[in-house]
């Protein structure tokens, strides 16, 4: 049959079929196939960062101590972090890491990994004795001391447990929060720790403590030094070998202590403050006021610390300043960062200091309204203070002189101030003469 006008043709012949195109065909399905199933699933996706291998918990920590014995202790905590956040069940990180926070000044979170540490493991007596050294740092006291005595009781022959109650007791004595017995208490616990371990550097800071504590300031300076030839890299202790070296009348020891103190621990005003008290002492006051000046950058909020730069000013006669930075010590107010200041009550002690130094400010300005105000707040505050009283009636004198006078005169000779007994507020001289405990 033929369809006239078509091209198709029943009779028309097909051509063979091509079995090698059939073949190559065939491979390319499979292949297709194969990199759909196989390759694919295992090909990160295009453009995400490919996740980098976890380190081991154990090389943090390595790390870690290679830097504490590089006195980078900012760079070791942060070390044992990582190592924590690795394994995260490692009672001894938590341990460590909480010790070298105390050392560091931090003891808040210091008390927090100590805590977790024992989260981790209840009968940690070392967590315990952290825990308790950490809240007496922060001035509880009383939970300190029994989260201590809980390390003593579960490890009677823990040596540190010992010292840091020694510590504790001393805080507590110096700061007038403890009774008739807490000072024997304190020595008692440091000469246990040296019956247990004479060599430890916590037996040797605990020691030198109480000897400062009872102003046996040789043997303080002694113990520090131990301490410190076992690490050279804990801020507070090169403070408190400085303290002891101040009250020996070694000043450029002292200051040289302050020095290092500051390097290891640059945001504390403490070191800033001693050197500034320092240079007061032998009569540099500009020097010291510009060490007090650099402590109130590191804090700008603490009001102590304005009192003591008013101070410095005003043993530099600069009168206008001193007024001004004890104002803001005394009265509150704002900082140059914008941040509160709240003013100091009057109290004995180093207040009691900064209400004098503020009362003849005033009256070495001719302010004596302001001036006659502060005199009888002494008087009536703190009448037991025998150089607070001389210096309120001195402010009377001035004022008195400045009334009599028709014509403004020049200063006179400055009075002398006496500094306000030590032992009450002022960390570095912690108490009187007493035999070596």
């Amino acid at each position: 049959m033929y369809l006239k006008g078509s091209k198709w043709s029943m009779s028309r012949r097909r051509k063979p079929v091509n079995f090698g195109r059939v073949l190559i065909l065939l491979a390319l399905i499979g292949g297709a196939v194969y990199f759909n199933q196989v390759i694919v699933p295992e090909t990160p996706p295009l453009f995400i960062p490919t996740p980098t291998a976890t380190r081991a918990p154990e090389s943090y920590v390595t790390e870690a101590e290679a830097l504490v014995q590089e006195g980078k202790l900012p760079q070791a905590i942060e070390a044992y972090q990582k190592a924590i956040q690795v394994d995260p069940k490692n009672a001894a990180s938590y341990v460590v890491l909480s010790r070298l926070q105390i050392y560091a000044g931090d003891y808040a979170q210091a008390l927090i990994n100590a805590e977790n540490a024992l989260l981790l493991n209840p009968n940690n007596a070392l967590a315990l004795a952290l825990r308790g050294y950490a809240l007496g740092f922060q001035g509880n006291y009383l939970d300190g001391e029994g989260s201590l005595r809980q390390a003593i009781e579960l490890e009677p022959n823990n040596a540190i447990a010992y010292a840091y109650l020694a510590e504790i007791l001393g805080f507590q004595e110096q700061n007038g929060a403890g009774d008739l017995g807490t000072l024997d208490k304190a020595i008692d616990a440091s000469r246990r720790a040296v019956e247990l371990d004479a060599n430890l550097l916590e037996t040797h800071r605990a020691r030198g403590l109480i000897y400062e504590l009872t102003a046996n300031y040789a043997e303080a300076a002694r113990e520090f030094e131990a301490a410190i030839a076992q690490n050279a890299n804990i801020a507070d202790i090169h403070l408190a070998l400085g303290r002891n070296y101040r009250a020996l009348e070694q000043y450029d020891k002292a200051v040289e202590e302050f020095s290092r103190a500051n390097a290891l621990n640059p945001s504390d005003p403490l070191p800033d403050t001693y050197i500034s008290r320092t240079y007061a002492t032998v009569g540099e006051y500009a020097k010291a006021a510009q060490y007090a000046e650099q402590a109130i950058v590191d804090a700008p909020t603490d009001a102590y610390l304005y009192g003591n730069l008013g101070t410095m000013y005003y043993r530099n006669r600069e009168y206008d300043k001193a007024i001004q930075s004890l104002t803001l010590a005394i009265r509150g107010g704002s900082a140059e960062t914008g941040e509160e200041v709240v003013g100091l009550p009057l109290d004995y002690g180093r207040i009691a200091e900064y209400y004098s130094v503020f009362g003849l400010s005033l009256a070495k300005n001719s302010r004596c309204g302001e001036a006659l105000q502060i005199s009888q707040l002494l008087i009536q505050g703190v009448p037991n203070d025998e150089t607070s009283i001389f210096n309120a009636d001195e402010i009377v004198n001035i004022c008195r002189e400045i009334l009599n006078t028709p014509q403004p005169t020049p200063e006179g000779g400055e009075e002398t101030i006496e500094p306000a007994p030590e032992a009450t507020q002022d960390p570095e001289m912690l108490g009187e003469a007493t035999p070596a405990p």
